[in-house]
């Protein structure tokens, strides 16, 4: 299919827009983490993510200026201070990687679903294969050097088995007699490590964040991240699996920022939807009542918490607004 004369439709638009931002704003933190970087085995992973984010966003400015279409603003050098010392250690640069390449392919996966255009849908397919090459490294990388904490091992049935008892199956709460299963299991893990991660972004945020509003959300985003740690640690560890703790010290003490405060925002916020989704996810695919509760409790306040750095965002000014269709009221 030929796409002269094809006008984007608002899903690619959307696509293109959403990407843009991303790309910008993850590559602000990856050339402050490659001015300090001394591991020469993290080095290259955060050239090639530099690399592949400019590849993104040159190609996104062409599509855009060929439809005579706005150029996002996004982020740039200037949302980095390169004068800054280092913020985290080079372990976490590694870890950052592995995270937002993670939520990149999966968001990159639900977008192919959603553009038409094949130039659009060329592009993202691209960026889907790409990403998922530099989470593989970056996966590879923290497991030979023993900072991946492996999922959950259970032991092998023997054989497949088929529900008997339904109420003793969806109607079980913790202690009642129903151990976890795998879904279960991998959800809560992915939940912990996602927060861990997090966690580790937030205290260097809050150190550095010099906004009273600002450094305050953060604190609350800080203690967001740590209920849900040690809510789903609990579940683990009360069902004799091994609970996951992230390591803070790699955070630095530097206390200048290297950010803006409006990309920390940025970031933040959108981790917030991140975290909504894949929370909705594992509520969908856990049959524990109590798992379900607990899903639900933190669906709701990271909605609440969201919102409320959404309206401190655009308080400030700093929230770019998604393109709008025409207003045909009155």
């Amino acid at each position: 299919m030929e796409h002269e004369n094809i006008r984007l439709t608002s899903t690619e638009i959307s696509a293109l827009w959403t990407i843009y931002n991303e790309s910008t704003a993850t590559n602000c933190f990856y050339k402050h983490f490659l001015r300090h970087l001394k591991d020469k085995e993290i080095i290259p992973i955060i050239e090639n993510a530099i690399s592949l984010n400019d590849s993104i966003i040159n190609d996104i400015e062409r599509i855009l200026t060929e439809e005579r279409f706005p150029i996002p603003k996004g982020f740039s050098d200037e949302d980095v201070n390169y004068s800054a010392p280092a913020l985290f250690t080079d372990l976490y640069a590694l870890s950052f990687v592995y995270r937002e390449e993670r939520v990149v392919h999966v968001l990159y996966a639900s977008m192919l679903g959603k553009v038409v255009r094949t130039d659009i849908f060329a592009f993202i397919e691209e960026c889907l294969y790409t990403s998922v090459a530099l989470y593989k490294k970056a996966l590879h990388l923290m497991v030979s050097k023993g900072i991946y904490d492996r999922p959950p091992k259970i032991a092998y049935p023997e054989n497949v088995e088929f529900v008997q008892d339904r109420p003793s199956f969806l109607n079980t709460w913790i202690g009642e007699g129903r151990p976890l299963n795998t879904l279960e299991i991998g959800e809560i893990f992915c939940t912990i490590e996602r927060n861990c991660i997090g966690l580790i972004l937030l205290i260097g945020f809050i150190q550095v964040a010099t906004d009273n509003k600002v450094k305050e959300y953060f604190k609350k985003g800080k203690k967001l991240s740590e209920k849900q740690i040690d809510t789903f640690n609990k579940v683990l560890k009360d069902s004799k699996q091994v609970p996951i703790f992230p390591v803070t010290l790699e955070v630095t003490d530097s206390t200048i920022s290297p950010f803006s405060e409006r990309l920390m925002m940025f970031f933040i916020t959108s981790t917030n939807q991140v975290g909504f989704t894949t929370l909705s996810t594992s509520l969908s695919v856990s049959m524990r009542k109590d798992l379900g509760l607990h899903y639900s409790h933190f669906i709701g306040e990271i909605l609440k918490f969201g919102n409320e750095g959404l309206n401190i965002m655009i308080e400030k000014g700093w929230m770019e607004q998604p393109p709008l269709s025409t207003n045909r009221k009155g």
